[in-house]
């Protein structure tokens, strides 16, 4: 199979991961800061290590500002519900992923307000309308780093200068872009980020991060077992053990830590280029295809790699079906979780065909692909 998904999962995943995986779960996968047995202290020194490699990524100086959770939208709604209140205003784009718009719609019944910044046809966000949106009593900002439809970048260092000038807190979500682009939490102000494990950080399903800045207290979602202070009724004030109660994901965090290992041997730099360079190509190849329809920019420096198209007006869910059943290429139709960005690119009705390419994509993949759309379009 050809696989043109990955900014739903990555696939493959070094093999390093799966061997982590398994390693953890035949050979040490005990219950992590809950014992003081061999097993237990093995456990907790690979979770300690994944959040010492991440903290390394991302240029975070105490690793302990990283919390573990299930995925990218747990991060989300932790990072959203547990810092606003009742009488709060939080902005954000039309770009985003439902991770995002859902729990800050969700919010309204409690009094918080929201602003949804529309962003233009490619889904660029001019930065001037989101400084327009800010109001007295905005404490939250909130956008992703790249769109998950179309791939357009959003220029996170001038959001999150906006943000620290006018003393607002800004969250990125980075779901598409981490491990991918260098992604320097010393250049970008940015107050929380929140990022997948099983996306661009090659780890597995059910793993997640959520950074938090040094000195910012979020409220606390849910309480349990955290293995510290266990005598105590109420939930520990410790970081990060207070975000990250009940029994650790181990052997996902074992496979994480290996992805984020990968990507510091590999140089994110390289990672990046080479998805760029697939984009480009496919772009450039793309108007090869009778009838194609490409959204969002033409320029792969201002994208990540995601490229949504429409042939004529075929039921994008057609395509897919035929990618996959006939030529074994994986791809993903319909609104994607983001109905909102459909909406500003035009796709709302029709969705769209989602190609993603990832690092271990190569050009003659792209080719197959090509040729299968002509072949498409040709025939229908």
């Amino acid at each position: 199979m050809i696989y043109l998904d990955n900014a739903a999962t990555t696939f493959p995943k070094p093999e390093a991961v799966y061997d982590a995986v398994m390693d953890c779960m035949k050979n040490y996968c005990a219950n992590p800061g809950r014992s003081g047995h061999k097993l237990a202290m093995k456990s907790a020194r690979e979770i300690y290590d994944a959040r010492e490699n991440i903290a390394k990524l991302f240029n975070i100086d105490n690793p302990m500002n990283i919390v573990f959770t299930n995925n990218a939208t747990d991060s989300l709604n932790l990072a959203i519900k547990g810092i606003v209140n009742s009488g709060d205003h939080i902005i954000t784009t039309s770009m985003e992923h439902n991770s995002v718009i859902r729990p800050i719609k969700a919010l309204e019944k409690l009094g918080i307000e929201n602003t949804i910044v529309q962003c233009d046809k490619d889904g660029f966000l001019d930065v001037k309308d989101l400084e327009k949106a800010i109001k007295p009593n905005t404490k939250l900002i909130v956008t992703t780093h790249a769109s998950n439809v179309c791939g357009t970048l959003i220029d996170i260092k001038t959001v999150s200068e906006i943000a620290k000038l006018h003393n607002i807190l800004y969250l990125v979500d980075a779901s598409q872009t981490a491990g991918v682009y260098n992604i320097d939490l010393k250049e970008v102000y940015a107050d929380m980020l929140a990022a997948p494990g099983h996306k661009g950080l090659l780890g597995p399903q059910g793993t997640g991060i959520l950074y938090i800045r040094e000195g910012l207290n979020i409220n606390i979602l849910k309480e349990g077992g955290t293995g510290s202070k266990s005598e105590d009724l109420f939930q520990p004030d410790l970081f990060p053990d207070k975000y990250e109660s009940g029994t650790h994901n181990t052997p996902g965090i074992a496979g994480l830590n290996e992805g984020v290992k990968f990507i510091l041997k590999e140089g994110i730099n390289k990672i990046k280029e080479h998805e760029e360079e697939l984009c480009r190509y496919m772009l450039e190849r793309l108007n090869e295809v009778p009838n194609i329809k490409i959204y969002g920019t033409k320029d792969a420096n201002k994208r990540a790699s995601v490229i949504a198209v429409n042939i004529g007006n075929m039921d994008s869910g057609e395509i897919t079906f035929l990618l996959d059943n006939e030529y074994d290429i994986a791809t993903r139709s319909g609104i994607h979780c983001a109905p909102l960005a459909h909406k500003t690119l035009g796709t709302f009705e029709q969705g769209a065909v989602r190609f993603s390419m990832g690092y271990f994509n190569t050009k003659e993949e792209i080719d197959k692909a090509i040729e299968a759309l002509k072949e498409i379009s040709k025939n229908n």
